[in-house]
């Protein structure tokens, strides 16, 4: 968090499929009933800005063939617009900030899934992040089994562009998992493991036992 901020900034990270969307919107209904100003963001994205970069990274026919390093600098130049546009603003005047990706979905795909060096993208996320890092991660996992059965029923119920990210191999999604196994090593204080399969209202109770601490920081 930036200094000085008074918010919390929670972020949700995980694989396609994993239901991070779907609890940020629970969560974010909860925090609301007990009278929480919340502001619900997505990365890449959260901005105008930030959206144009979404459909290039994700969508765009533009995009295809897209190096990796193009791919990084781009979702970080979402990610500077959104941290002083958006985020900070938001913290500094109090609200709570629930965001679907933040700079660890960089590490896993990015370096993980794509192979950049971790100094290099550590080193990218650094000039877009500065000071702004979450309070607390929630990283949502489900079997790949599970995450392909709701990638699939997403992509049959919500007729839209082909997502350049879902379409990856095997291969990749078990580099991005390893990726983000070590880091529920390395930042163990702040990244949190959610086993999210099982009904959305279970997954949203197991959720709020690590975020009701926060609010009280």
């Amino acid at each position: 968090m930036s200094p000085g901020a008074r918010g919390r900034f929670i972020t949700f990270e995980g694989g396609e499929g994993c239901g991070k969307s779907t609890q940020i919107r629970l969560l974010a209904e909860r925090l609301r009933a007990l009278g929480h100003r919340v502001r619900e963001l997505r990365e890449p994205g959260g901005t105008a800005l930030g959206e144009a970069i979404r459909h290039l990274l994700k969508h765009d026919p533009a995009g295809k063939g897209m190096v990796p390093e193009a791919e990084l600098l781009l979702m970080n130049a979402s990610r500077a617009q959104l941290v002083r546009e958006v985020i900070r603003p938001a913290l500094e005047a109090g609200e709570i900030v629930l965001c679907d990706r933040f700079y660890d979905s960089t590490v896993a795909y990015q370096s993980g899934g794509r192979g950049l060096s971790r100094e290099r993208v550590d080193s990218v996320i650094g000039h877009a992040v500065d000071a702004t890092r979450p309070d607390l991660t929630l990283y949502l996992t489900v079997s790949r089994d599970e995450a392909r059965r709701r990638v699939a029923a997403r992509t049959a119920a919500v007729a839209g562009p082909e997502d350049r990210f879902e379409q990856e191999k095997e291969a990749f999604f078990l580099r991005v998992e390893a990726a983000y196994e070590s880091l529920l090593v390395s930042e163990s204080g702040r990244i949190r493991p959610v086993a999210a399969e099982g009904p959305p209202e279970v997954v949203a109770e197991r959720i709020w036992t690590l975020v009701q601490p926060q609010l009280a920081v």
